[in-house]
């Protein structure tokens, strides 16, 4: 874990030696745009957005929402290219992990009806102004044992 923000730290200095000082100032904003996007994507696409940016247990859930009666954890990944790799790709197994963990957290405090859950992706690429959103509905499944449906008391 610590190596891995060592890591993205030198990284991030590297993109600010090449793109200048404004690149690093502007990544935050960057991710905050996307989940603008990606927002007002999911509501054109039918989604009732619950809460967003949601810390729960280890992690963090870009957004909560329903999409008819299915709940559904929501993922934003954006990229500014393909250097490395589809935004989509980087919800590798431990980012899945700890939105399950998250998912589970929120749920037993949150304690909603019983019923149908899933986690999606929404990926956001842009490229030379061109932005394409993506939606990927089901895009992972909870580890077994996780996500057990609560039951309301």
């Amino acid at each position: 874990m610590r190596l891995r923000r060592i890591v993205r730290g030198l990284l991030a200095e590297l993109g600010s030696l090449r793109r200048g000082a404004r690149a690093m100032r502007g990544s935050r904003g960057a991710g905050q745009r996307w989940e603008d996007l990606a927002a007002r994507h999911l509501r054109r696409e039918g989604y009732r957005i619950l809460a967003r940016n949601v810390r729960a247990g280890p992690g963090e859930i870009d957004f909560i929402a329903m999409e008819g009666r299915v709940l559904c954890f929501i993922e934003v990944k954006g990229r500014g290219g393909v250097g490395f790799g589809l935004p989509e790709e980087s919800v590798n197994e431990e980012k899945r992990r700890r939105i399950h963990r998250a998912a589970e957290a929120w749920l037993q405090s949150a304690r909603p009806a019983p019923g149908l859950r899933r986690f999606d992706v929404v990926s956001i690429l842009e490229q030379k102004g061109v932005v394409s959103i993506r939606l990927f509905r089901g895009a992972f499944e909870a580890p077994s044992g996780l996500l057990a449906l609560p039951r309301r008391r």
